[in-house]
């Protein structure tokens, strides 16, 4: 059964190292919704530093996560001090376990603080794309498929939860699909 891989980017209106209090929040909430997350329902797994540093996203080690990388677009710091970015990296059962975890509860209150953290841009925030059962997703994976949906539409190699694509390639809805 294929599994679903979901990357997210966005580029932090300040540094992750800076001691402002919407850092300090962005945190809190942060740690909150990772922990809410893993122990959603059809939750698999999510890249994380072997060292578990806060903060520290280039030149860690990301096991068979891969090398850190980020999307062409992304020109501000990549020194622990000038970062500031956030992006994840996961792996689901499913489309709609993945919605709901992102559409729901702590997940859905952070999203409703995003203009608070994050720039806005013109480039998609989040993409997803069906991999073989046992397959790890990678960094450069993630970048490569946002990069593909910024500068295409969506279609079964890269796609969203609002145009969705079953494992068939099949257009669907992301809310339609039941595990």
């Amino acid at each position: 059964m294929p599994h679903l891989a979901l990357y997210t980017f966005g580029v932090l209106k300040s540094p992750l190292a800076e001691p402002s209090p919407l850092t300090r929040e962005f945190y809190a909430a942060g740690e909150a919704v990772y922990r809410t997350i893993g122990q959603h329902p059809g939750y698999l797994a999510r890249a994380e530093p072997a060292q578990g540093d806060r903060g520290v996203l280039f030149g860690a080690d990301w096991g068979a996560w891969g090398e850190f990388a980020v999307p062409a677009w992304y020109d501000k710091g990549r020194t622990a001090d000038t970062t500031a970015l956030a992006a994840t990296l996961s792996l689901w059962t499913g489309l709609r376990p993945a919605f709901d975890a992102v559409y729901a509860g702590l997940h859905r209150a952070a999203l409703n603080r995003r203009q608070d953290w994050f720039e806005r841009t013109r480039h998609p925030s989040h993409v997803l794309w069906w991999l073989p059962e046992g397959t790890v997703p990678t960094w450069q994976d993630g970048v490569g498929r946002l990069e593909s949906l910024h500068d295409h539409s969506p279609a079964p190699h890269a796609f969203t939860f609002h145009r969705a694509f079953t494992p068939e390639g099949a257009a669907t809805r992301a809310g339609d699909q039941a595990e």
